[in-house]
């Protein structure tokens, strides 16, 4: 009566092991699911139709107020020039303002004493007309501007050009897996997981970093061509 008790769960065991093996089994092969992870990458290159561009003026001033109210009156004159342009007020934004002390270390380089303040202020300025971007500039200048940190070339419209930079790089990414598991006699298997990588724009070239104004002609600007670059990390199945 005992054996036979004790019968019945042990077979019961047995059959729940022998059920549970394919289950487990099935489990470790795909945790070790043989995988080629790859990068790639594209490019789209095109004329650029907007530069953006960091118009400064700085002024000296005996005191702080004295040095931002000089700097106040010459940036609103610069501002009323590229409005006069037609350059939009959407398409000016005040990217920095500061007011600093200046030291004379030669009198005493442990303390200096201030000897004036320097304001400066920065607009950035985006021009939708590349054909007017010299002329805006040069008239930037002889209205009061003196500094001019960068510019840039981009596109009002860049979708299409990152999504041609997308399908490139997920073409790029799958023709190296594909040449990898030539070379390595194995074939390649179906897309595991696919990672949009950084979408990267045309970066500012710096300029000149001080301008002094002059009348003979406009600023020579060249756009040329701009590249959007853009990445994929992608994971194939090794069969």
């Amino acid at each position: 009566m005992t054996i036979a008790k004790l019968a019945l769960p042990v077979a019961a065991f047995i059959i729940s092991a022998c059920t549970a093996a394919p289950a487990v089994h099935a489990h470790e092969e795909q945790a070790f699911m043989r995988t080629i992870t790859v990068s790639g990458e594209g490019r789209a290159a095109a004329a650029p139709d907007m530069a953006v561009i960091s118009i400064g003026v700085q002024n000296e001033g005996k005191t702080a107020s004295e040095a931002l109210r000089a700097n106040s009156d010459a940036m609103r004159a610069t501002i009323k020039k590229l409005k006069d342009l037609d350059v939009a007020d959407k398409d000016i934004q005040t990217s920095g303002l500061s007011v600093n002390p200046r030291y004379d270390y030669q009198k005493n380089r442990s303390n200096p004493p201030i000897v004036g303040y320097t304001a400066s202020n920065t607009v950035t300025v985006r021009l939708r007309d590349l054909d007017d971007a010299g002329a805006v500039i040069d008239q930037a200048v002889q209205s009061g501007a003196n500094n001019l940190g960068g510019i840039s070339f981009t596109f009002a419209e860049p979708k299409p050009l990152y999504e041609k930079a997308r399908k490139d790089a997920v073409k790029d990414a799958k023709a190296k897996a594909e040449l990898l598991t030539d070379a390595a006699g194995v074939k390649l298997g179906r897309l595991v997981t696919i990672q949009d990588g950084y979408a990267q724009a045309p970066s500012p070239r710096p300029m000149m970093a001080r301008m002094e104004a002059s009348a003979d002609s406009s600023v020579p600007i060249a756009a040329g061509e701009s590249v959007v670059t853009a990445t994929v990390n992608m994971v194939y199945e090794i069969e």
